[in-house]
């Protein structure tokens, strides 16, 4: 009886004891197989690490390969830019052979065709200088001789700006536009209204449509004639009495560098003489000398224009009168502005023969100055200052 009672006990315990057995077998194999799988892992990344650095190090050595021909390269350009300009003057020194042979060969020729181009070209000039005297009034025969005085008729606003008046109308009206950049006229009754110390309390306020750029705007016969905000070379009309925009019209060649180098927010300075209106500005083209544009204030259009050999290069401002053109020079810190070029477009004046002309008793410079053909003054703004310059003519010669 016991020893059945111990073989019952006994056969649960073994059973027990192999089940366990089992378990820790099955773990040791779970145990193995992960170990070989880290094991590959670690190889395969030994391996991607190996081709890495093997990549790394054929990149290197292609760059230097890379970087030596691009030198031989540019060796290379160097040498045949040099053969390509050496051919180029020979193919000019050749071309100037051929010329020279063919006019000792036919000389007479040449002579005669010659002569009658020029004929050609000084009846198409004498034709063309007749039709510019019957679109310009030739009895304005007078110029500029120098500055009498100066008058600072107040100090009022930004530095830079402009003030005028209109000589296109019998009033005295007193206009003034504050800023290189606005969009709000002051009109006042008179000179003396303007001149009182709450003057813009009894001005009459014109608000425009589109902003003005620079200071180069005029106001003639009712009409303001200004170069639109943001535009490269826009030049609007407006009525100031209606308020609205009458016309507007583009300026081919302008906008695209100032006028004056010293007032480099004016590109499109429109000024006011005896013809009517003109616009000046200065092109690339010409190599920054300024050009002048006689234009219809009617129908805005473009009549004619002219390129001159005033440059612009220490310009601070200009103005037309009586068919001329009179640049105003100065030194970029300030000093005594100065009139030093002069260009007349019907070759009435010999500009060669001017004397400079010096601004009396003032130091410092204009942003602008507008030539009143009605009064025979010029109308400056010079530092916040607004200024009547008295003027001395004489007959052209």
């Amino acid at each position: 009886m016991v020893v059945l009672q111990l073989r019952f006990l006994l056969v649960p315990f073994l059973t027990s004891v192999m089940g366990a057995a089992q378990y820790m077998m099955q773990d040791a194999a779970l145990m193995n197989y992960i170990d070989r799988r880290f094991l590959s892992l670690e190889k395969r990344l030994e391996k991607c690490n190996q081709d890495i650095l093997d990549y790394v190090e054929e990149f290197r050595d292609f760059s230097k390969m890379a970087l030596s021909r691009l030198a031989g390269l540019n060796n290379y350009k160097a040498e045949v830019k040099s053969e390509v300009e050496n051919l180029l003057t020979r193919i000019e020194r050749a071309q100037r052979d051929i010329d020279y042979f063919g006019s000792v060969t036919d000389s007479n020729t040449c002579i005669e065709v010659h002569e009658d181009l020029v004929k050609q070209q000084l009846f198409e000039e004498a034709e063309e200088k007749k039709k510019l005297k019957l679109m310009l009034n030739a009895s304005c025969d007078h110029m500029l001789a120098g500055i009498k005085s100066l008058k600072i008729v107040k100090k009022t606003g930004d530095k830079h700006g402009s003030w005028m008046k209109d000589p296109g109308k019998k009033h005295t009206k007193i206009y003034l536009l504050n800023g290189s950049a606005n969009n709000v006229i002051l009109e006042f009754a008179n000179i003396m209204t303007f001149t009182e110390s709450n003057h813009t309390l009894k001005a009459r306020r014109v608000t425009l449509p589109f902003p003005w750029e620079g200071t180069g705007h005029v106001i003639y016969q009712g009409f303001l004639f200004y170069h639109r905000y943001g535009s490269l070379n826009e030049i609007i009309k407006f009525n100031i009495q209606k308020r609205n925009t009458a016309d507007q019209m583009l300026l081919p060649g302008a906008g695209r560098i100032p006028a004056y180098q010293l007032s480099p927010s004016t590109k499109i300075d429109l000024a006011i003489d005896e013809q009517g209106l003109w616009a000046i500005h200065a092109e690339p083209e010409t190599g920054g000398n300024i050009v002048i544009t006689k234009i219809n204030h009617i129908t805005m259009a473009v009549e004619h224009t002219w390129d001159t050999s005033c440059n612009s290069k220490d310009a601070e401002a200009a103005f037309m009168a009586c068919n001329t053109l009179y640049v105003v020079y100065n030194f970029p810190s300030g000093g005594t502005s100065r009139i030093q070029c002069v260009y007349d477009v019907l070759d009435d004046v010999n500009t060669y023969e001017i004397p400079v002309l010096y601004f009396p008793k003032r130091q410092g410079s204009h942003s602008t100055i507008h030539y009143n053909p009605k009064e025979k003054q010029l109308f400056a703004w010079g530092d916040g200052s607004q200024i009547i310059y008295k003027l001395h003519t004489k007959q052209k010669v």
